[in-house]
């Protein structure tokens, strides 16, 4: 599997309209991947929570419909980071907010894959957690690949990193992929790197976690996106500015690991 990691980069100055087409630009410029993965609310703004009420919008909206035609045209599945989700219809979550933490994935042909409600809100009773509803259900998916076969992949977002229960869901669900999209800030960019390894090596599971660069709304971003193996090795990190990992995984190598190391099969709780 062929995978490109796009750690978008952006600043308060840039139009949202204008960073929704420059980013599907870089998305069409890696048709040849089987899976192309963007960050976390890089079109709303990761800490923009005055700008999330007006920058809302259902999952058919124009940042959807961008990233739908975008893959569509590269040939890709393209997990195309969140957006700040307002359905149609009225919908309200139990915290009656009516806003969610949404990602989106979508299939070579434009299709959508899966949309997966970030579960954990990151804030301490303030930023999400006042502003959004929280996710309720673990989203495991079938991703398609080029050559015919597919690979079964856990949805998870940023703040999720740090509760492992979501990823032992989602490895009894059949993953061997986890794609995590953030916006991590610099300031903790450290735990960020440890916790991407931890689930790797904990569920033997590849990791595929793109972060945000640049500096928004007053926080620094921490970048040092990466793809790690089932066995923990890390096969490519980015550094803190904008920048595409292009890499290369093997599938099979997870089987042979936890075939070579059965750490799952012995698990008690």
């Amino acid at each position: 599997m062929r995978v490109a990691v796009v750690q978008v980069g952006y600043g308060d100055a840039e139009p949202v309209p204008e960073r929704v087409e420059r980013v599907a630009a870089l998305v069409r410029a890696q048709a040849g991947h089987d899976l192309v993965v963007l960050p976390e609310l890089w079109a709303p703004g990761g800490f923009a929570y005055r700008e999330w009420q007006d920058r809302a919008e259902p999952v058919d909206g124009p940042v959807g419909q961008a990233m739908s035609a975008a893959a569509r045209d590269a040939g890709v599945v393209l997990h195309a980071g969140s957006i700040i989700e307002r359905p149609g219809g009225g919908e309200v979550g139990p915290d009656g907010h009516g806003l969610w933490n949404t990602s989106l994935v979508y299939g070579p042909d434009g299709g959508l894959l899966a949309a997966y409600r970030k579960v954990h809100r990151f804030g301490f009773g303030a930023g999400e957690p006042k502003l959004l509803d929280a996710g309720e259900d673990v989203v495991v998916v079938d991703l398609p690949l080029r050559d015919g076969g597919s690979v079964r992949a856990g949805l998870s977002t940023c703040y999720d990193l740090r509760f492992p229960e979501l990823y032992r869901r989602q490895v009894d669900a059949g993953a061997t992929l986890f794609v995590v999209p953030a916006a991590w800030p610099a300031a903790r960019v450290r735990h960020w790197t440890l916790l991407a390894h931890a689930r790797a090596v904990e569920d033997q599971c590849v990791v595929v976690a793109c972060n945000t660069a640049g500096t928004h709304a007053g926080t620094e971003m921490g970048g040092h996106s990466q793809v790690v193996s089932a066995a923990g090795e890390a096969l490519a990190m980015a550094g803190a500015d904008e920048q595409v990992l292009s890499v290369d995984v093997d599938l099979d190598a997870v089987a042979a690991w936890r075939e070579q190391f059965p750490v799952l099969r012995d698990r008690r709780l």
